[in-house]
């Protein structure tokens, strides 16, 4: 039996993200907020703009209201979902994070006092961790994150961003040639029309999303601000002086080039990088690990690193051993010698690749003029550079 047209089709559904989008559907006449999916929004201010529409079928997710209004929207036959107490993060946010964001408060006190530590510690604590309200939350959490990073990917006028990304070492130190290498191949990346897509987090991540940054400055402000970084080499013993010298060049290059972070609370000692303008941040991190890998469909440089790298490397590379041609994704391996001999990835790429569709995409090189100009014959041919890479539900023959 066949389902009726009617049950066939789709409800409509209005994000509603912040008092602007609210504010605009009531301009255009609106009269009933049925589809209307508000998210995180404070409206102790629209009390009398929202009396005046119907209620019934919107719904709302970690809202504020002013008295009384809560009860009247839930009478009226709205969907509310309460923000859970005691928790300190946004559990429905609509945007992605900044830098700003999460170390705000940095340039008057420690890093220890900023969000980002603070909830760090909150994921760290145990039995407060793990009550019914607090699974509940990093779940809503993270499923937000990954919504608002489906709205960043879609980009401006929704032209799909080409994002590429660099893998790579968090012990890449500021002032070494690895560090160096990964900021030049941001750059490169960047002028060619990608988006530097990072695990978010030092070492290489970082330097990849301030080359990113800095793709407009010219040669002598890049080198000012690796000279600048240089004089706090890593983020032990204190995370406020290296946070603290990024900031420094921030200033100094305001209004920098977009590049994403993706990382996460798991490895919360390791802090997020101040250079990448947009902070997808999870707290789950086999989902961070798994969307970083797929979102990257303009290809992935892989930077000398160690087991997190060679982690990334191989399940990156189960994507591309079980996708169909359209949908394989470039693999560049930077360092000959470091991949051949001191970590011998290269070698078990080429047999798992031979006589595969995956030994197109996957190559090895030795610097990182040679990588950006692979990624970059990739995105001037179009093709599928803005495919998803297929999910496990997709492969074949497993």
């Amino acid at each position: 039996m066949s389902a009726s047209p009617s049950l066939m089709k789709q409800a409509r559904v209005l994000e509603v993200e912040s008092l602007e989008d609210f504010d605009a559907m009531v301009a255009r006449g609106a009269t009933s907020m049925s589809g209307w999916h508000f998210q995180s929004v404070d409206l102790t201010g629209r009390s009398a703009q929202l009396k005046a529409l119907n209620p019934s079928g919107a719904v709302f997710l970690g809202c504020s209201f002013a008295p009384g209004v809560e009860a009247w929207l839930h009478a009226g036959g709205a969907l509310i979902f309460p923000a859970l107490p005691g928790i300190p993060f946004d559990a429905y946010r609509s945007q992605l994070y900044t830098a700003a964001e999460l170390y705000q408060g940095l340039d008057t006190g420690e890093y220890e006092t900023t969000p980002d530590a603070r909830i760090y510690a909150w994921a760290s604590a145990g039995p407060a961790r793990t009550s019914l309200d607090a699974t509940l939350a990093v779940s809503l959490h993270d499923h937000a994150i990954g919504d608002a990073l489906d709205s960043f990917c879609a980009g401006p006028d929704g032209a799909t961003r080409k994002l590429a990304g660099v893998m790579g070492g968090h012990a890449a130190l500021r002032g070494g040639p690895v560090y160096a290498d990964a900021a030049r191949l941001g750059r490169l990346l960047s002028r060619q029309g990608c988006t530097v897509a990072t695990g978010g987090g030092p070492g290489a991540m970082e330097a990849a999303n301030l080359g990113a940054y800095l793709a407009a400055a010219d040669d002598a402000g890049f080198e000012r601000a690796l000279a600048t970084l240089a004089q706090v080499p890593e983020f032990r013993p204190s995370i406020t002086g290296w946070a603290r010298a990024a900031a420094a060049v921030l200033a100094e290059f305001p209004g920098g080039g977009a590049s994403l972070g993706i990382p996460t609370w798991h490895y919360g000692h390791e802090p997020p990088n101040l250079f990448a303008t947009h902070i997808a941040k999870y707290f789950a991190n086999s989902i961070r690990e798994a969307v970083l890998l797929q979102r990257c469909t303009a290809g992935i440089v892989f930077l000398p690193g160690a087991g997190g790298t060679v982690q990334e490397i191989f399940q990156d590379a189960c994507e591309n051993y079980y996708a169909t041609e359209e949908l394989l994704s470039p693999m560049i391996l930077v360092g000959r010698r470091y991949w051949t001999e001191q970590l011998p990835v290269w070698p078990l790429l080429c047999s798992l690749g031979e006589g595969r569709a995956m030994a197109g995409a996957i190559h090895l090189v030795d610097s990182v003029e040679e990588a950006a100009a692979l990624m970059g014959q990739r995105v001037g041919r179009g093709g599928p550079a803005a495919a998803a890479k297929p999910t496990l539900r997709e492969r074949p023959n497993l």
